[in-house]
Formats: structure tokens, C-alpha cells, sequence
């Protein structure tokens, strides 16, 4: 069923930005879905208290049911309403990077939505360091759930424009609040166990997080899509692009003598590349994605590049991989998701 999907366009104005919050928080209170900004991509946002509500967020992704949503809050008086408990060391992450790129994972006291939590005895919660996304969620008085906004399987979006491109007509609508910051989604991490766990890298590192705990262990399961996710982004293809993603391991020579191969067999192919690469290469269309020692560059971009090469242009879309140092591993875990063929040397 085709919809009217409202685009509120960015604006400096205070005046139209209050009416556009109100707008959009009347909606969601009406139980329908709307698009906002948040500091790592767009996400789509309902009332996590309604069942029906989160059930739109379903049907406009086209998301499967038993992939469980993020909630959003604008304070930690929203998390005491949601969770059975908050354990010391999740306390000490609240205050350490919230509002930020932080998912926490913690027991659920049954207030949200069964669909929520996909029937898991979880829930993970965020509050993002968005002021437009706090205002929208402080206007509502509702957390909200809010997982990327496009259509299950694609490049998450880091513009209100990659949202249209995915989901008008699908929902009510869309607050612009131009571009997003970190790029790729915030960090997942599971603290209803005796030692946190990184269930997805993010925009918060291993690092920052060891900086702050004594110890935190990434997930075995990261690389075992049988099991059921206990965290947004561990189930299903993600973040493909239009057209085949293939993956190049190894030095400059390496990938260069690869895109020849491939292009002497008549492909018409795609390169996403690091400047460092770029200046070696002498081929389009490709697209730069940052510095190899400015990770974060990386990740901003990264999305917008997967999403540039249209399937009408090109057959296969190559790119380097990257450190996995940092916020590298959060790149690669996106990149690897995406990708349906990887080529390295040996």
C-alpha cells in the first residue's frame, strides 16, 4: 500500500524546525513511521511501545520478524522504563559515550513491543548524540525503535535522498537533517553477560571501549550466521549494492593488476578506493572513500559509495579492504556482509 511520504527539508529556521518536530512527533504518537537523522545513519523511527506501530517499521524495510530492533531514548529515565535491570558496567558506558555510536544490550522488563525484541529476553538501547534526533524523541515522550532507514538488505541511508530513494510511499515521512556523521552504525555490545561482548563493531571501537572496561571480547559469533542475532545487522545480506561487490585483498599492484584482468575481459567494472589507491589507478568511474590512514573518512563514506554504482552502469564494483584497527573493523564487517566474492593473494 502506496502512502504520501512527508520530506520536511532541512532548515536553519527555529521556527519551521519546531513545527516540522511537532509534525513529525504527531505522527509517531498516531503510530505510524518516520525517518529521522541520527550522528551514524538515518534511522526509522516508531513508537517502541506499540506493536502496531513497529509492525510499519517491518513492512516498509520489508525487514524478516525475528531480526530485533534498536531502541532510541532521550534520557536515562526512558532506559529505567525498558529494562529489568542496569548493571554497573553498563552504567559506566552510558556515562562514558552516550549520548553517542553505543548500542547496550540489556535484560528487558517486557514494556516494549513483543516484535521489538524479536522474542528475545533482550533489548538493546542507544541514545544518539543527534540533537535534532533528542528533540524528535523529547517532543514524542516515547522511545523510539529505530533501525536503518532502507529497505532491508541495501546500503544503510547517511542522506534524507538515500531515504526517498528507498522508502517513498512506503512511510509517512522523513526529517532532513542533512548529512550523518560517523557513517556506519553504532557499536553493539552485550552487557547481560559476566563480561561485555561485542555483538557488532561500530562506531565506538574495541578500543575506546577497553579504555573504559577492564576487558570486553568480540562475539565468536560475528561470523556465524546460523545462530539467532541477538543484535541488529548479524542475520541476512546487508549492505549490498545494485550491482556485485567484489573484494580485493592485497597490495596496490595486486588490485590494479586485477581490475586489468577484469576490464581486458570486456566487464564494465566499478572501483571504490582509498585516495592512496586512486592515485595509482587510471579508471572510471571510481569513486574515493578517504584516506587508508583516516579510517573515519572511510566509514562516512562508505555507504554513499555503495550506493552510487547503479546496476544499469556497471556489472561488478570493486574494492580494497581495509585495516581492521580501530573503527577498520566496523568497515570490514559492513564490506564483508556486502560482498559476494572475495580475491586475495596467497
Amino acid at each position: 500500500m502506496s502512502m504520501e511520504t512527508k520530506w520536511w527539508k532541512q532548515t536553519e529556521n527555529t521556527r519551521d524546525l519546531d513545527a516540522q518536530v511537532q509534525e513529525a512527533s504527531t505522527l509517531l504518537k498516531d503510530k505510524q513511521v518516520v525517518a529521522f537523522p541520527t550522528e551514524t545513519v538515518y534511522g526509522l523511527g516508531a513508537d517502541a511501545t506499540e506493536e502496531e506501530a513497529v509492525q510499519r517499521i517491518f513492512e516498509a524495510k520489508g525487514r524478516p520478524a525475528d531480526n530485533p530492533l534498536i531502541v532510541h531514548v532521550a534520557d536515562e529515565e526512558q532506559v529505567g522504563q525498558l529494562v529489568a535491570e542496569i548493571p554497573p558496567v553498563a552504567r559506566k558506558l552510558m556515562d562514558e559515550f552516550w549520548p553517542g555510536p553505543l548500542t547496550l544490550v540489556l535484560k528487558s522488563n517486557g514494556t516494549a513491543a513483543v516484535n521489538v525484541t524479536a522474542g528475545l529476553s533482550t533489548i538493546g538501547i542507544r541514545m544518539p548524540d543527534h540533537p535534532l534526533a533528542l528533540t524528535l524523541l523529547r517532543e514524542t515522550g516515547k522511545p523510539l525503535a529505530a533501525p536503518s532507514a532502507n529497505r532491508s538488505g541495501r546500503p544503510s541511508p547517511t542522506t534524507a535522498e538515500h531515504v526517498y530513494q528507498d522508502l517513498d510511499g512506503k512511510i509517512a515521512g522523513i526529517l532532513d537533517g542533512g548529512p550523518t556523521g560517523v557513517g556506519v552504525e553504532s557499536t553493539v555490545v552485550d552487557c547481560t553477560t559476566e563480561m561485555p561482548v561485542i555483538l557488532r563493531p561500530g562506531g565506538v571501537t574495541k578500543e575506546d571501549l577497553e579504555r573504559v572496561l577492564k576487558q570486553v571480547m568480540m562475539d565468536p559469533a560475528l561470523a556465524d550466521e546460523k545462530q539467532k542475532p541477538k543484535s541488529p545487522g548479524m542475520k541476512y545480506t546487508h549492505y549490498a549494492p545494485e550491482s556485485p561487490l567484489w573484494l580485493v585483498e592485497g597490495n596496490d599492484d595486486f588490485f590494479s593488476r586485477q581490475l586489468h584482468e577484469l576490464k581486458k575481459d570486456g566487464n564494465r567494472v566499478g572501483v571504490i578506493a582509498s585516495d592512496e589507491l586512486a592515485e595509482k589507478l587510471d579508471h572510471y568511474p571510481l569513486i574515493r572513500c578517504g584516506s587508508r590512514s583516516q579510517l573515519h573518512q572511510v566509514a562516512e563514506k562508505l555507504y554513499g559509495a555503495l550506493r552510487e554504482f547503479k546496476e544499469s552502469d556497471v556489472d561488478l564494483i570493486l574494492c580494497e579492504t581495509f585495516s581492521e584497527e580501530g573503527v577498520g573493523a566496523a568497515i570490514m564487517n559492513r564490506l564483508n556482509k556486502a560482498a559476494v566474492k572475495r580475491i586475495q593473494t596467497f
